[in-house]
C-alpha cells in the first residue's frame, strides 16, 4: 500500500482540498434547487472559485478542476479517473455533494511543479 504524507510541505493534502471544494459548492449552489438554465453558470463558478481558493494556499502545484452537476432523477452517475504521476507529491480528490434536487461532483488534480 502507498504511504501518504498528509500535511507535509511536499505532498498534496486531499482533506484540505476536499474542505475547500465543499465550501465553494455550498457558497454557489448550497441553498438552491436544480435549474437547467443555471447549470453552465454554476459549474463555471464552482470550478473558478475552487481553483482560486486552491491557488491562494501558495503551494507549488498546477491544479486541474472539473465539475459536473446533475439533476436528481433516479438515473445513475458513475465517474472514474486514473493518473500516471509521482504519488509522493502529486494527488487528487473527488468531492460528491448533493441536496434534495441535484448532485455535484468535483474532481481536483494537483501536479507538483518541479
Amino acid at each position: 500500500m502507498e504511504e501518504y504524507h498528509h500535511g507535509s510541505e511536499g505532498s498534496f493534502n486531499p482533506e484540505e482540498a476536499d474542505n475547500i471544494v465543499k465550501e465553494c459548492i455550498d457558497n454557489i449552489i448550497g441553498g438552491v434547487d436544480y435549474s437547467q438554465s443555471l447549470v453552465n453558470k454554476w459549474t463555471a463558478s464552482i470550478v473558478e472559485l475552487s481553483l482560486t481558493q486552491l491557488v491562494k494556499q501558495g503551494k507549488p502545484y498546477k491544479y486541474i478542476v472539473s465539475c459536473a452537476v446533475m439533476q436528481k432523477s433516479g438515473a445513475g452517475l458513475h465517474t472514474a479517473n486514473s493518473c500516471y504521476w509521482d504519488t509522493a507529491v502529486d494527488g487528487s480528490c473527488t468531492v460528491r455533494w448533493e441536496n434534495r434536487t441535484m448532485y455535484c461532483v468535483v474532481s481536483v488534480f494537483a501536479v507538483a511543479i518541479a
